[in-house]
């Protein structure tokens, strides 16, 4: 199966630069290619995308806005003349960052990286367990070529860095390659928090909390200023139902 492709950009000769690269690539083809966001937006509605070539510089909307304002979006591949985009589109769980002129060779290792993500995400390693048997539910995920079982209640809490996320337990650090979109989708929600962007934390290990800040054992975790009213609704929500 072909991975479908599109590409987004408002420079025609970025546009067909790309559309060579792809081409070069036997199992990889293009379903539509736009010149700004709102176009992108109505692509992504008619047609199933795989991975996006996505500029940040658009009319409109930036590529990064789009990006937040889409649920279920395909991976991404941000592609620009401008190196200071290259942290906040991590922060996004961009797939990689190319800066123009985009050279075949930078172009290859970026497909590279998606296929190895895809690898990583779709590897046979079940997600939540049932409880059954009383057997306490886990999760299972993989540190370098080791398939680890994790305990639920052992988790503290999550943190994100770009293509990995680190676990930690009270016993020890888990560093899985993996988005934290990708891990929070797994975790319960009626047991777990995202306060940031990059942190999820245990509601079971919560000890105290303020509008600014979490406390779990031996650390203290801000909230996201996005992330804010829903976390504190929730908490207090927990709270009054103990």
């Amino acid at each position: 199966m072909k991975t479908r492709c599109l590409v987004i950009d408002d420079e025609p000769l970025a546009r067909e630069l790309l559309r060579s690269h792809i081409s070069k690539l036997e199992n990889f083809e293009i379903v539509g290619e736009c010149c700004d966001a709102m176009k992108a937006l109505q692509k992504l509605r008619d047609e199933k995308v795989d991975l996006m070539f996505m500029d940040v510089q658009l009319p409109q909307l930036t590529g990064f806005e789009l990006l937040k304002i889409l649920k279920n979006r395909p991976k991404v591949i941000v592609t620009t003349a401008h190196r200071e985009y290259a942290l906040e589109g991590f922060e996004l769980d961009v797939v990689d960052f190319l800066l123009k002129p985009i050279a075949f060779d930078r172009f290859l290792k970026s497909v590279n990286k998606y296929y190895q993500l895809m690898e990583d995400e779709y590897a046979p390693t079940p997600a939540v367990s049932e409880i059954s048997n009383g057997e306490e539910p886990f999760i299972y995920v993989k540190e370098n070529k080791k398939v680890l079982k994790v305990n639920l209640s052992e988790i503290l809490y999550v943190e994100g860095l770009s293509e990995y996320v680190q676990i930690f337990t009270g016993k020890r650090k888990i560093v899985t390659k993996t988005s934290m979109t990708n891990l929070e989708e797994k975790l319960p929600a009626d047991d777990f928090v995202r306060i940031h962007k990059s942190y999820i934390v245990s509601i079971l290990h919560i000890e105290a909390f303020t509008a600014n800040y979490v406390e779990i054992p031996g650390k203290s975790l801000p909230i996201g200023r996005s992330y804010k009213n829903s976390v504190l609704s929730m908490l207090q929500l927990q709270g009054s139902s103990n």
